[in-house]
């Protein structure tokens, strides 16, 4: 429908039908206006699969929903670094949303990983707004190509569940735009979303749902979004505020107590209709481009997307650790062990919980291949316990194996929408299995089952160490594959493993008091953080192993030096050095050797995954421009590039670099420094214009400073040249006044001010 004739529809409506369409008329449809000929469409749960529920629907999943497909989390699908393959999975899920009858898939989520503790980590992207940007874009572009929505959420600063429908999440500009926005702004800008679906937190004291600053400053007037805003289920405050802020549809249905809220605030005066008019523009343009492009006749092979499942999911899992456990060897006896390999964990709790039609477990798999390979249970999930019996029949087990594989991971009730993890730990009991279990065996290999890191007390005691993350309802599959080498693991990870808990750096802020949650850590989250204090970690942001080694060679700089509105490109070779055919993740880093602002030492600004035969080797480009070199500048409200020289780093994970080499950026828009008469010499004397300016000034204060200490025998003892030194780079300019020695009067520091600043 044109956009002529919406207007057209919108000029028959009356108030009331358009404060109605701006709510929903029940748990998952929009309204319909049934005078008018507007239907109502439907919208699902997502990201990793549909969870379609009918008239007994419920947000968290309690009710049943259609039997469905349940691909890879997005714990998961991170970890491949393959923007291709999660466009495919994108189209694949598109594909069902029009066999469904469904409108918009609400997904990807991409609030970025503050802490290991939220329990919504599982189905968030990663820690790296560059990193979560580009796979949540081309995801939406691969939903999207077969004509339905996505709804790309939680906007914004959602990371965290504690208190999430009240809570404020309290933290500068710059870290809001460096940190929290991209992700989405990416996303906006490379893939248009359909809907975005704005957050139940504040931002600085405004929810998310009435924050115009958030919904149209910024989301529109600056990124150019042109869908609606949808909020997330139960999350308006004020909904009139909310309209006259950019929130254009309310979900679920208020029951018509909100739309009456809005008709009287238009007929009071309180809210202009032209908000009402445009929310209903907004929501009318995706209706109308969903029913224009229905294809309810378009058939779903599950068959075909439960072995597409097990593919994505067999290259996102990482390979931390490998002491040459694995692959498992031709003739060598595998013992499986832990009721994961039965009953596996291979998706999280809460909105996105699939109804998956079939599971795959690692022993389904392992018997249709014909394994040589025995199972024990070796713990419970559903009572959280191994007894004394089950470890022994696992060490048993163990014992009579040539390797033995714990599958361990964390229960539904450890991570889940909702509420957040206490602790980062596994099971008690499942740890005292491994512990068991690698006593008896020293070739033992342990897969995870999880949404985010997990805390590993005996990563010493084991040979190998697969992260299956929540791998999708063919999990088994792709486990048994990667354990005995039919494939080669090539995921890496989208978050970094602390060693423990308090060594993230959210850890003394994170949760907040009471209804205040301040981001202290600012913009170093995850390996920004643990890179710039050096600290050790279990695993790097970017890490994974392979079955194969590459060799990185010739990194060529286009450039020695460019302007800063110039594009850079930086090119290398990787070679696959060795027996097996295998995929890398080719990370490229960007880090500002000498910044005035505190910034990482590096951060990902590139990559690419690409595949290689044993022998081959592949050229890689990157093509970097002005972002990728800025920070933000809250001075200005823009994205800034100090001039300087830059490293670019190519490595396999933010602590692996293989290449690194320089390029001097300058800056092409100049930043005058306002002084005042408390600004120090220090800042001063860097600005060679202000030097030149002050020039006299600052050498009569020298002389004077001088001609003191040689008539002071004992002041030449007391001040060095250093301090010295610092006294006068700290002094601020009004100091004049006082240690000059009556050479500069009072009245003349504002006439030096004035000139500083014209």
């Amino acid at each position: 429908m044109q956009k002529s004739e919406i207007k057209a529809l919108i000029a028959k409506m009356t108030l009331e039908e358009k404060a109605g369409l701006c709510s929903g008329g029940d748990f998952w449809h929009t309204k319909a206006v049934e005078r008018l000929g507007i239907p109502a469409v439907m919208v699902s749960d997502g990201p990793h699969g549909l969870r379609k529920q009918d008239l007994k629907a419920d947000h968290l999943g309690v009710n049943d929903s259609i039997k469905a497909v349940c691909m890879p989390a997005a714990c998961a699908t991170a970890a491949s670094f393959d923007r291709d393959l999660i466009g495919k999975m994108g189209r694949s899920i598109g594909s069902s949303c029009q066999h469904e009858q469904l409108s918009v898939v609400l997904g990807p989520a991409v609030n970025i990983k503050r802490s290991p503790l939220c329990g919504r980590n599982f189905e968030y992207l990663s820690e790296d707004p560059y990193l979560a940007g580009e796979m949540a874009a081309a995801y939406i572009n691969g939903v999207q190509s077969q004509g339905v929505g996505t709804s790309i959420k939680h906007f914004a600063a959602n990371s965290q569940e504690h208190r999430r429908m009240s809570s404020s999440s309290n933290a500068d500009e710059r870290t809001l735009r460096e940190i929290y926005f991209p992700a989405f702004e990416t996303a906006v800008k490379k893939a248009q979303p359909w809907t975005v679906m704005c957050s139940y937190n504040r931002i600085n004291g405004t929810y998310a749902s009435e924050n115009k600053w958030l919904l149209t400053d910024v989301l529109r007037g600056e990124w150019g979004f042109e869908g609606f805003v949808v909020s997330d289920w139960g999350a308006v405050s004020d909904r009139v505020k909310g309209v006259e802020a950019g929130l254009d549809l309310e979900m679920p249905s208020s029951g018509g107590y909100n739309d009456k809220r809005i008709v009287e605030a238009v007929r009071s005066g309180r809210l202009d209709e032209k908000y009402v008019d445009l929310a209903v523009e907004r929501i009318l343009n995706i209706v109308y481009r969903y029913v224009e492009n229905a294809k309810p006749e378009t058939p779903w092979d599950k068959e075909a997307d439960h072995l597409l499942s097990a593919k994505i999911a067999e290259e996102c899992m990482v390979l931390l650790k490998n002491n040459g456990a694995l692959p498992i060897k031709s003739g060598e006896k595998a013992a499986f062990i832990g009721e994961f390999a039965e009953r596996p964990r291979f998706q999280g709790g809460g909105s996105s919980h699939i109804n998956s039609f079939k599971v795959t477990s690692a022993v389904d798999a392992a018997k249709a291949e014909g394994r040589d390979f025995t199972y024990v249970k070796g713990y419970d999930v559903s009572s959280d316990t191994a007894t004394d019996e089950m470890i022994a029949e696992a060490v048993k087990a163990a014992k009579e194996a040539d390797v033995a594989v714990v599958f361990a991971g964390l229960p539904d009730s450890y991570e889940s929408e909702g509420y957040d993890r206490s602790h980062m730990r596994l099971p008690e009991c499942q740890n005292r299995l491994i512990e068991a279990v690698a006593e008896a065996n020293p070739n033992t290999v342990v897969v995870l089952h999880n949404g985010s890191p997990v805390e590993m007390p005996w990563i010493d005691k084991v040979n190998a160490v697969l992260e299956a993350y929540l791998g999708g309802q063919a999990v088994g599959i792709a486990e048994v594959d990667l354990l005995f080498g039919k494939a080669n693991p090539c995921g890496h990870l989208a978050e970094s493993f602390p060693i423990k808990l308090s060594d993230n750096p959210s850890y003394l802020y994170y949760g907040g008091e009471g209804n205040e949650a301040d981001y202290r850590e600012g913009v170093f989250v995850g390996y920004r953080y643990y890179d710039k204090k050096e600290m050790a970690v279990l695993f790097p942001f970017g890490h994974g192993l392979s079955y194969t080694r590459f060799e990185y060679s010739d990194l060529e700089i286009s450039k020695p030096e460019i302007a800063d509105n110039e594009e850079l490109r930086v090119r290398l070779k990787v070679k696959n050095v060795g027996e097996m055919a295998g995929k890398t993740a080719v990370q490229l880093y960007v880090g500002d050797k000498k910044s005035t602002v505190m910034r990482p030492v590096r951060e990902l600004k590139g990559f690419e995954k690409i595949h290689l035969e044993p022998g081959e080797e592949k050229t890689v480009e990157f093509v970097l421009d002005k972002r990728a070199f800025a920070y933000y500048n809250v001075g200005i409200h823009d994205w800034h590039v100090e001039t300087g020289e830059f490293t670019i780093e190519i490595g396999e994970s933010s602590r692996d670099i293989r290449l690194s080499g320089t390029v001097k950026v300058n800056s092409t828009v100049k930043i005058k420094p306002r002084y005042t008469a408390d600004s120090i010499f220090m800042d001063i004397m860097s600005d060679p214009d202000a030097v030149r300016k002050i020039e006299p000034f600052i050498k009569k204060m020298r002389g004077d400073q001088s001609a003191a200490s040689e008539t002071s025998e004992a002041a030449a003892e007391a001040v060095t040249d250093d301090m010295g030194n610092a006294m006068f780079n700290y002094m601020p300019l009004r100091g004049l006044v006082m240690f000059s020695g009556g050479g500069v009067p009072g009245d003349l520091i504002d006439k030096v001010v004035e000139t500083l600043n014209s």
